[in-house]
């Protein structure tokens, strides 16, 4: 209990920071990354029991610092900064707060055939007012990313998820399935830290590019 009374209080700490800091944000694009799982929700475990919730940290983490080595820094918020379990609720409160323009969640894949591969991209399948600009930045981060690390491309694609389908009519929003930890090659690729750089550098320039 004392547990999740302190991961709600964290969720709060950080809500009430970023309406301070961003009464002193510019008009610049604002984007949050969704950090997918965290805490007991592990997400997908791959072949060699690396989690979900880990690397999409790892990611996330490297996208910021990279954000910041590179110059003209965007705007940049994450969901959650460390290995704590936030709601999805609390997720798209913190979206709606920050009146972000751009939602990014970060995952990746599991399938029961080892042989699946590749990057999908998925916007809301319930339709709001930037539903259109979500299906072309979905695009434009796939091509990105597939033409970077290699990956196949599975295409964008649509589903009703919490994320997607609360934040849609708000701003643009998708949700990226950075590779299939079921599948060797590129569970051994996410299980290097140089790639994870790559893949990093991928969405980065994706999203300055929007």
């Amino acid at each position: 209990m004392k547990k999740v009374l302190k991961n709600v209080s964290f969720v709060f700490l950080l809500l009430k920071m970023c309406i301070v800091f961003g009464q002193e944000m510019s008009a610049q694009k604002r984007i949050i990354i969704d950090v997918g799982h965290g805490g007991k929700d592990a997400g997908a475990i791959g072949i060699n029991k690396i989690q979900e919730k880990d690397i999409v940290l790892d990611i996330a983490n490297a996208i910021l610092k990279l954000n910041k080595e590179l110059g003209k820094p965007l705007d940049i918020y994450l969901t959650r900064y460390k290995d704590t379990l936030i709601s999805l609720s609390d997720r798209i409160r913190l979206a709606k707060i920050l009146k972000v323009d751009l939602f990014v969640s970060l995952h990746c894949n599991h399938s029961d055939n080892p042989n699946a591969r590749g990057i999908e991209v998925y916007t809301s399948s319930k339709q709001g007012e930037h539903s259109k600009e979500s299906v072309f930045v979905a695009y434009q981060i796939k091509k990105t990313l597939c033409k970077v690390i290699g990956y196949k491309s599975r295409g964008i694609k649509f589903a009703n998820f919490q994320v997607l389908r609360e934040t849609v009519g708000n701003c643009i929003s998708v949700l990226l399935e950075l590779g299939f930890l079921s599948n060797k090659e590129e569970n051994e690729y996410l299980s290097n830290t140089t790639n994870i750089k790559f893949m990093a550098l991928a969405i980065l320039q994706s999203l300055k590019k929007q």
